[in-house]
């Protein structure tokens, strides 16, 4: 097979769908090869660095244009360095990455990762915006003697980006989104928008078990979605004067395997809350399969469902009530959320529940808790999240002092963002903010985000080991700039 075969067949391999291959933008090959593709763009290309040009192309390299043909190395740096940047002070065309397009597939020889297709789009703009055009590319990388090589170029579809028609949005057309889903083997997807303080759409898609849609109160399990809900307890519970958020829990329960720890007697609910204890996530995860903490209470952040947990005992020890029943009291009956639940009961229509799949598209068995767990495994529909999310927003019926306690930053986590109690903190360059949380488990990937000042949200449940990947398109569409933020505050 030629070399010119070889690659039209690797295009249209990539080009013509979305396969299980495509890597995740947080994934290190995501990162490697934009990080390549700015070495060769915006410091080769854009300023006429010809060396740098040099050093990022593969000697055999090739590069097919649909108008002007097929070049190899040295036709395209010579066509380069005297055409476009024979005059690098007065040039004015600049290549930009339109990085959403971004699509990174890996290719394997033996079990090794050899090489790497990159698909997308590009914009060359100048000055004169009506000479600006958009095309899509196909690049192939290749690792040779340990490094990054461009082994083969093809670019394709041009037009002039001014006059080019929008393509319609596929969130604007059930069916389109449903085919979208299909291609991304996402079975099932909640979606919940709300708008001026209202859960204003619920938007279920897919199949709930094959040959069956989804309906429109279809239950998830939701993972660590279950965390806000358990906080949400506690803070209603300060609120009304009933639990203290700095009390010393030891007071009310400790757990068998720190007893002896001096520790335990400085967790309060603001540390477990806001993810401080300093225990790990799950106790099954240490060789000793025993519960420890690793640095002081009120240090620092780390993750821990652990925490929750404990909480959840103290709790249920001082009142002498299961967390389902105080939830019950608290959340789930004043809301009218009648399909949530911490656990597995007969009143569970489980005709209506989404069974989780992995990748491959194996189902996962159902979780049945019998004893609440605080962290982790409620099941609610997207309706029922959305009430519970609004009422969040508008205050939770916390006191105005619980409430900014809720929404203000406890700990530093990442990039710039924070954990308050309960929840997490994103703060946006235009002055608003949000609160989120995420869920994942298998065959489970939520997460949600809203805006207290803005009164808006979005909520969005899908039910395998890679939901995930619908997440960008999904905030960049729901949640528009302020979506893009998140991705790059995630991504970066």
């Amino acid at each position: 097979m030629t070399k010119s075969i070889l690659i039209f067949s690797l295009v249209a391999l990539f080009t013509s769908s979305k396969t299980s291959a495509q890597v995740s933008k947080n994934s290190d090959l995501y990162k490697t090869i934009l990080s390549q593709d700015s070495l060769l763009f915006n410091v080769g290309f854009n300023t006429c660095n010809i060396s740098q040009y040099d050093k990022s192309l593969s000697e055999d390299f090739k590069f097919y244009h649909d108008k002007d043909g097929i070049s190899d190395k040295t036709k395209f740096l010579f066509d380069l360095k005297n055409g476009l940047c024979k005059n690098p002070e007065t040039r004015q065309v600049k290549r930009s990455l339109v990085k959403e397009s971004t699509e990174i597939f890996p290719l394997y020889r033996n079990g090794l990762l050899y090489a790497a297709v990159q698909n997308g789009a590009h914009i060359f703009s100048e000055k004169r915006e009506s000479q600006a055009g958009i095309a899509k590319f196909t690049n192939v990388w290749e690792i040779q003697n340990g490094e990054w090589k461009l082994a083969t170029s093809i670019s394709f579809d041009h037009k002039t980006y001014e006059n080019r028609k929008p393509e319609k949005t596929i969130f604007e057309n059930d069916q389109e989104t449903e085919k979208w889903l299909q291609e991304n083997k996402i079975p099932t997807l909640g979606l919940g928008i709300i708008e001026n303080g209202k859960l204003q759409k619920v938007k279920v898609f897919g199949e709930i078990k094959k040959g069956i849609s989804a309906p429109y109160n279809t239950i998830f399990n939701v993972a660590s979605l279950t965390k806000p809900v358990t906080a949400m307890v506690a803070l209603k519970l300060v609120s009304l004067g009933k639990w203290s958020l700095d009390e010393p829990v030891y007071k009310y329960y400790t757990d068998p395997d720190v007893v002896n720890d001096p520790r335990n007697k400085e967790l309060t609910t603001r540390i477990i809350l806001s993810h401080q204890t300093g225990f790990p996530n799950w106790r099954f995860m240490n060789e000793s399969k025993k519960l420890n903490f690793q640095f002081e209470p009120g240090t620092k952040y780390q993750y821990s469902g652990e925490g929750y947990e404990y909480l959840r005992k103290a709790l249920e020890k001082k009142f002498n009530k299961s967390l389902q029943k105080l939830a019950e009291e608290l959340v789930f009956k004043p809301l009218k959320m009648e399909d949530t639940s911490f656990v597995w009961t007969k009143n569970l229509d489980t005709s209506r529940l989404a069974i989780g799949y992995d990748k491959d598209g194996n189902a996962y068995k159902s979780l049945k808790n019998l004893t609440p767990n605080a962290a982790d495994d409620l099941t609610t529909s997207i309706e029922d999240y959305g009430k519970f999310l609004v009422n969040v927003m508008n205050g939770g019926n916390l006191s105005d002092q619980v409430f900014a306690e809720m929404v203000s930053p406890q700990v530093a986590t990442k990039n710039g963002k924070h954990f308050g109690l309960g929840f997490e903190i994103y703060n946006f360059k235009n002055g608003d903010f949000a609160i989120s949380h995420g869920g994942a488990d298998k065959g489970v990937q939520t997460i949600f985000f809203i805006f207290p000042k803005t009164k808006k949200g979005l909520i969005i449940f899908t039910n395998v080991d890679d939901g995930y990947k619908v997440y960008e398109k999904l905030l960049n569409y729901y949640l528009g700039e302020q979506g893009q933020e998140i991705v790059k505050i995630e991504t970066t």
